[in-house]
């Protein structure tokens, strides 16, 4: 299968040329060949300048991500000619040997041929969240993901005819859309794609009936489309969402659906699991307390710290100290440790069955211990109960016989991370399978606040949605959460309107991660949570999470400065073709007047704007709050020039000099838009805009300029027109932008 960061050089060349806006350029870049000047046809230009650099910088993005791609490709195990080894996912074939254990995907459909307390979760496939017990000869399919226990199966069925790879496939696709700024910029470019026809067909009619010379005629129309066509906007926001890539690509963070840059900008409650998010990988054997004297409690937690070949972090914590299975001691029957149990466990004949989890699961209030864990929860510790049992059955008589505590590794960038974000008034809930008071104890320790208030989980309603939600609201810490209540409480987030991030790295958090609105894996985390997150933070570090949430601003609030230029240009555009034509006056300037005055104040500039760094919260209305700004400011523009065109149209001056006089008014309260738009200005912002007068001067002083651009500012009562209309106009966007309240300074 294709990796799921990329789509083919074909694709990326496709989605870059052959488009609707593209294939209308080109048609007006013909007439313009074979009826105007060749200095016309600039525009053209333009438009493969576009394709250029919007598929470079795809390939770029691309380039970054597959590279990433294989940095966070989980390893397959299998075993040929009789040696277990690791191979890359893409070198699987038909009769390999997969083994499989606690957090394994399962890539390929197969046949189980060994199983020791398997445990699969198809819930991605099936929606039943119960993991299914998995037996020789049962079949297993791709999409489905390793809980508990150990196994193999024999791959059958591979590549595309694999169950989910049509599946992963389609959900998987490198693409730009699925977010709320893509869709808002399609939905401008379908509303000018239906207005550009008639107004277009419009235009050219009144051009071609008041002007004998057709030649002359072509060129105003075709000036009036081709402005009307924000053919940059795609390319900016594109050129946006790629650099995005590439710089968070450069802190180690692999982004796996493309919108999830802009998904974090706009989240505003972010579930963190503790272990392996606020506690770093890996715990230590601290304290063992016996209950009862004569007990064999070393070789009962060196036993079973040795039973699974695949230990998990609480295993390998014992074994650091425990490293061997002790003499005499031949496991007869064992039971995984799965999230929902909160236990594992095994048989050991003469030597008895043992147990070893939650002190809260294993022991009944007030019996040996029970107390004595809690207390100890309080520390922040984790306490973990070594029971004697009479089977390994749920219903089977336990005997506490020692209380063990594993200290765990707080992150050193948490605290600070975690204070970022109640600056930037992001709600935080910490959600844990843990003893709620140990978790409590980390979120005090991390000044959390409500940290010292922990809910247990299993006190929480079960069919209660409204209950659930309201719960949620008011508390912050919660132990004890199944990974199907971590799934509820996404659900139960987002029911109350809010944009839910959860991060995860274990396979209890998939779930939670898959119905997230944005889905953030650790990259020592699960192969399974790594493969449904959009975004794995490969060097496992949390403090990378504030720069993704920077990048995410930065795209939203330059994406939305740039779509206000761009619009701009296509709203008045629209109304000077729609007052030309129902006055019959001549388009106010040829194609090569709008290619200066758009690659002055649009072009060049939103190139910038696009790339800029910012800090703005995003803000829900991207595609109302964009209307309010171009619409008015557009208008205005377009009743600008058009008045000064028409008062200079109405004296003795050629039509050069009215188009020049109409080009000058343009530029001034376009540029003047350029200048709110680039609020707050700092230095390098200014410089940018003083820079692009004064080429636009330039153009007018050079001859060569002048005569390539078709200016003629011979008439100086035309040109003074053009100041004064163009200062009135300025003021009165400026108003128009005050009462709308849609640009912050």
């Amino acid at each position: 299968m294709p990796r799921r960061s990329s789509r083919s050089l074909w694709a990326i060349v496709r989605a870059n040329v052959f488009t609707l806006f593209n294939l209308v350029i080109a048609i007006l870049w013909v007439l313009i060949m074979i009826f105007g000047q060749w200095q016309n046809g600039l525009f053209g230009l333009v438009i493969v300048a576009n394709a250029l650099i919007g598929i470079v910088q795809e390939l770029r993005a691309k380039a970054t991500l597959d590279k990433l791609a294989v940095v966070n490709e989980a390893p397959v195990r299998v075993r040929r000619d009789g040696r277990d080894q690791e191979i890359e996912p893409r070198a699987v074939v038909l009769g390999d040997l997969i083994l499989l254990g606690p957090g394994d995907r399962l890539l390929v459909d197969g046949e189980v041929v060994a199983a020791e307390g398997l445990e699969i979760d198809e819930s991605l496939l099936t929606g039943e969240a119960d993991p299914v017990h998995k037996r020789p000869g049962d079949q297993v399919l791709s999409g489905s993901f390793a809980v508990a226990g150990t196994g193999s199966f024999v791959a059958t069925k591979v590549g595309a005819d694999a169950y989910a790879a049509k599946l992963t496939e389609e959900a998987s696709k490198f693409g730009l859309a699925h977010s709320e700024l893509r869709d808002g910029i399609t939905k401008f470019i379908r509303y000018v794609t239906y207005l550009v026809i008639p107004i277009g067909a419009l235009l050219i009619w009144s051009q071609v009936r008041n002007e004998a010379d057709f030649g002359t005629a072509i060129t105003g129309a075709v000036a009036g489309i081709v402005t009307m066509i924000p053919e940059g906007l795609v390319l900016m926001t594109s050129i946006a969402f790629a650099v995005g890539v590439v710089r968070l690509g450069q802190r180690k963070v692999l982004v796996q659906e493309l919108p999830a840059i802009e998904g974090l900008a706009r989240v505003d409650v972010l579930c963190l699991d503790k272990t392996g998010t606020l506690t770093a990988g890996g715990m230590d054997l601290d304290e063992v307390l016996p209950l009862r004297a004569g007990e064999p409690v070393d070789d009962a937690l060196a036993a079973l710290a040795n039973v699974d070949p695949r230990p998990n972090p609480t295993a390998q914590a014992i074994q650091a100290r425990h490293p061997a299975m002790p003499e005499g001691w031949t496991v007869t029957g064992s039971v995984p440790f799965s999230s929902a149990r909160k236990w594992s466990g095994a048989a050991f004949g003469e030597h008895g069955a043992w147990v070893l989890g939650a002190p809260d699961i294993l022991l009944e209030p007030g019996s040996d211990g029970y107390e004595g864990a809690a207390e100890l929860a309080l520390s922040g510790a984790r306490v973990l109960a070594l029971c004697r049992t009479t089977s390994l059955e749920d219903d089977a008589d336990i005997e506490p016989v020692a209380l063990i505590t594993l200290k765990q590794r707080i992150r050193p960038d948490a605290k600070e991370t975690l204070a970022y974000f109640a600056r930037q008034n992001v709600t935080l809930k910490i959600i844990s399978g843990d003893n709620p008071d140990a978790v409590s104890a980390i979120a005090v320790g991390l000044g959390i606040p409500g940290g010292e208030n922990a809910v247990d989980a299993r006190t929480l309603p079960e069919n209660d949605p409204g209950k659930l939600a309201d719960t949620l609201e008011k508390n912050t810490v919660f132990g004890r959460v199944t990974p199907v209540q971590k799934r509820q409480f996404v659900g139960a987030l987002q029911s109350r309107g809010h944009t839910v991030a959860m991060t995860g790295d274990g396979v209890n958090d998939v779930l939670a991660l898959k119905d997230a609105d944005l889905g953030i894996a650790m990259g020592a985390g699960s192969p399974a949570t790594k493969a449904v997150a959009q975004v794995v933070l490969l060097d496992n570090r949390f403090a990378t999470l504030p720069h993704v949430v920077g990048e995410g601003r930065r795209v939203l609030a330059n994406i939305e400065r740039v779509s206000n230029l761009f619009l701009t240009k296509t709203f008045y555009a629209i109304v000077l073709s729609l007052l030309t034509g129902v006055f019959g006056l001549m388009f106010p300037f040829e194609p090569r007047h709008s290619t200066l005055v758009n690659a002055l104040t649009i072009g060049i500039p939103a190139f910038f704007l696009a790339l800029a760094p910012s800090d703005e919260r995003s803000r829900p209305g991207f595609v109302p709050r964009v209307l309010r700004f171009a619409v008015p400011a557009g208008v205005i523009c377009a009743g600008a020039v058009f008045f000064s065109f028409w008062a200079a149209h109405s004296g003795s001056s050629t039509l050069l000099q009215d188009r020049t006089t109409a080009v000058i008014t343009l530029f001034l309260t376009t540029w003047w838009v350029l200048i709110l738009i680039a609020r707050p200005l700092k230095w390098w912002k200014t410089i940018l805009i003083a820079a692009m007068a004064a080429l636009f001067a330039i153009s007018f002083t050079i001859p060569l300029t002048r005569s390539f651009f078709g200016l003629a500012p011979s008439d100086v009562s035309n040109d003074l027109v053009a100041f004064g209309v163009s200062v009135v106009a300025a003021a009165l966007i400026s108003l128009a932008v005050k009462v709308t309240g849609t640009l912050r300074t």
